[in-house]
């Protein structure tokens, strides 16, 4: 799944800044990027003629079982109301969508017999198209895997919605399956009021078994891992779930269900939780006084003026995704006192005051407030003896 053999010699031989692309190809690259519903990437844009006047092919980083596949995209910067080539990457040789239209005779379904360079939906709906016929491309490798166990494995879920499966081998290892496993029937955008996401979230189990030609008695366990989308995690992480026991003679019908039960009842509890942060900044206010800063839609952050005496500093509040179970970490940073190097001054990252995720949040920061009193000291003395006042 490494970038083909064409983009990487067009990278070594490309100059450093690329010529813009010609208007029409950009304007369908642009499309692509702002509507998809997947994280496409550009790797690489060059053009195909070495004093060209416009950059006319690049590299996309395709999402594909939880992983990226490189394809290259040829337009002719002379001719760009033609529709580009393609070429696919290393190892996917026996990959060719637009053989196979025309051997079975669909050729006509394919958005390249209808291409139309004045609607800029053309590459989206190729990429789209192609990426479809791959995952089914894949799933017929793994199919003609001599593996009784991976056999019946796919046999028995490749049915559930979403699920992607792709070989994968490698020089001097055995080969392996790895699958992709869409989990939770929830639309996780929605459990987030003001959701800031563009893109759908999604959590993945990802299972790696390796290919064997002899029969075992007893399989060894697949390699698991649960993978979430990036943004995700600033409501929920996976990292932290811990995954149910893989049991001898399981397959992954099995396995799965108990897995998305426990881990809905986490997802719905992480939703609930940033009620809970939230009617934590609130009971800042009465203690002291309104946030600075306050995150809206997770409620992880928050900043509060203090002032002890004359000396005048800043709390951020970092509030954990299992808060209460966690408590808020703290810091400090003076207004009045810099570095060397004109930074304010902060404290290191304090947890070692009084809590119970029991009490109320009122006491909380009560708690917190008569802790500040006597830490405020502390620090103001640190940052007196440490460094210069700022003038």
């Amino acid at each position: 799944m490494a970038p083909s053999a064409a983009a990487a010699a067009a990278a070594s031989a490309a100059p450093a800044l690329a010529p813009p692309l010609a208007p029409l190809i950009a304007a369908q690259l642009k499309f692509l990027l702002t509507n998809s519903s997947l994280p496409i990437k550009v790797v690489q844009i060059w053009s195909g003629c070495g004093n060209g006047r416009y950059a006319d092919r690049f590299t996309l980083a395709v999402p594909f079982c939880l992983d990226y596949v490189y394809w290259d995209f040829l337009y002719n910067a002379m001719h760009p109301k033609v529709a580009p080539d393609v070429i696919f990457g290393q190892g996917d040789e026996g990959f060719q969508p637009l053989v196979d239209y025309d051997e079975s005779g669909n050729g006509g379904k394919s958005c390249l017999a209808h291409w139309d360079y004045r609607d800029p939906r053309g590459l989206l709906c190729l990429v789209e198209e192609l990426r479809l016929l791959y995952i089914e491309y894949q799933k017929k490798l793994v199919a003609e895997v001599g593996d009784t166990r991976l056999k019946f494995e796919i046999g028995t879920v490749l049915d559930k919605e979403g699920i992607e499966v792709s070989m994968v081998s490698s020089t001097g290892r055995p080969d392996e399956v790895k699958f992709a496993v869409p989990l939770l029937d929830l639309d996780l955008n929605m459990m987030v009021p003001g959701c800031p996401w563009k893109l759908p979230q999604k959590i993945h189990l990802q299972a790696i078994f390796p290919v064997s030609s002899s029969f075992l008695s007893v399989p060894s366990a697949p390699g698991l891992k649960l993978i979430s989308t990036p943004d995700l995690k600033s409501l929920f992480s996976v990292d932290g779930v811990k995954l149910p026991a893989w049991v001898d003679g399981m397959c992954m019908a099995e396995y799965i269900p108990s897995l998305e039960e426990n881990l809905k009842m986490q997802v719905v509890d992480a939703s609930a939780s940033i009620g809970r942060r939230r009617r934590f900044i609130e009971a800042l206010a009465p203690a002291f006084g309104r946030p600075l800063e306050a995150d809206p839609i997770f409620c992880r952050k928050a900043t509060v003026l203090s002032i002890s005496g004359i000396f005048t500093f800043l709390v951020h509040f970092v509030i954990p995704l299992q808060f209460p179970q966690q408590q808020p970490i703290l810091t400090l940073q003076s207004c009045q006192h810099c570095n060397s190097q004109g930074i304010p001054i902060t404290s290191p990252p304090k947890n070692s005051y009084p809590w119970s995720p029991r009490w109320e949040v009122t006491e909380m920061v009560e708690r917190i407030y008569d802790y500040l009193a006597d830490e405020c000291q502390n620090f103001k003395k640190q940052c007196s003896d440490g460094f210069p006042q700022a003038k």
